[in-house]
């Protein structure tokens, strides 16, 4: 990795699958990124794994932020659960590095971490009340309350993941839970399954086919995005947030907002209560995509810092920005 000797942080955004990693300024100035197949095998595995990307940078770097999997004790520094990653559960990471490189070191959620993101630098600049939508594995979430991350009483607000998809389901169906039934990765699985390609993980096949109007592929993207149009008005009608932004690998996908808002507006033109009385939110494409955790992490560990003041927030694009222009549902 290139680096500027002691004036970048290393940020780490640890997934089911790869887990990211980052040098970034204060300024929010990402310099270099990579990425490793994510140590499952044991938290051996994963702590050595984690010290070698840390040894090469260590003595250029001015603290260490991450975004991990699970419920987060902030108190404690200690992960529950670890989400996608069980193995983690009960793992006080930011103490163990800590103690190991005698550096500032931080840990956030991964969905709270791209909610922090989209506030710090992204489209939840100058929001007071919003949210992020993170879809990947699973559904991660964070809410921007009057202006700040709502942790909860549990360090569980934003858990999107938990969410009931289904009221009659078998007791032990997955799909019982937004989990699974939101679940980017299974979707486009079930799309590649439907059209038997060789490659079930391969996105970009299966939103191309998406995009040519397969109709089975079609059907599947169709459900899933009503099922995120779920999410939307469930927490709408308890928080009443102005703008949600989607973020995770997909939402690069220019297809894929649109058609969350088109399910939005069919589920109003549904129900005539809800058409008369949901007042329809803002919803954008997160601005940093799948590499919200890594700067919403660093904002995380800066926040901390006593001696060094986060930058100003740049100022939120209004009506000239071409995605606010149709941000809007009727």
């Amino acid at each position: 990795m290139n680096y500027t000797p002691g004036k970048d942080y290393l940020s780490i955004d640890i997934g089911a699958t790869y887990t990211k990693y980052a040098l970034i300024d204060h300024s929010g100035n990402l310099k270099v990124k990579s990425q490793f197949a994510t140590p499952r095998d044991s938290v051996d595995s994963f702590l050595k794994k984690i010290y070698m990307v840390i040894n090469e940078v260590q003595p250029h770097v001015k603290g260490i932020a991450f975004s991990v999997p699970g419920r987060i004790d902030q108190k404690e520094q200690i992960i529950y659960y670890g989400g996608s990653l069980p193995m983690l559960h009960g793992l006080s990471l930011s103490k163990i590095i800590n103690r190991r490189y005698e550096l500032p070191v931080s840990m956030e959620n991964g969905g709270k971490s791209a909610a922090l993101a989209e506030l710090w630098l992204g489209n939840l600049q100058n929001i007071k009340n919003g949210a992020a939508i993170i879809l990947g594995t699973a559904v991660d979430g964070g809410i921007i309350l009057d202006g700040h991350l709502w942790h909860g009483s549990n360090a569980q607000g934003g858990d999107l993941s938990f969410m009931l998809s289904q009221m009659n389901g078998e007791p032990n169906d997955p799909n019982n839970l937004m989990f699974s039934a939101g679940s980017a990765v299974k979707m486009i699985n079930e799309i590649a399954t439907a059209l038997d390609f060789a490659d079930r993980t391969d996105g970009m096949r299966v939103f191309k086919a998406i995009q040519n109007g397969e109709p089975a592929a079609r059907k599947i993207f169709e459900q899933y995005c009503r099922r995120i149009a779920y999410i939307i008005v469930n927490t709408q009608a308890v928080l009443d947030l102005k703008r949600y932004v989607i973020g995770g690998g997909i939402s690069a996908e220019s297809i894929l907002v649109p058609e969350i808002k088109h399910q939005l507006q069919r589920l109003r033109e549904e129900n005539e209560l809800l058409r008369k009385t949901l007042v329809v939110p803002e919803i954008l494409t997160a601005h940093f995509k799948s590499d919200a955790n890594l700067y919403g992490a660093l904002y995380n560990l800066l926040s901390q810092l006593e001696d060094e003041p986060l930058i100003p927030k740049k100022p939120v694009k209004d009506s000239a920005d071409p995605e606010s222009e149709t941000s809007s549902n009727s």
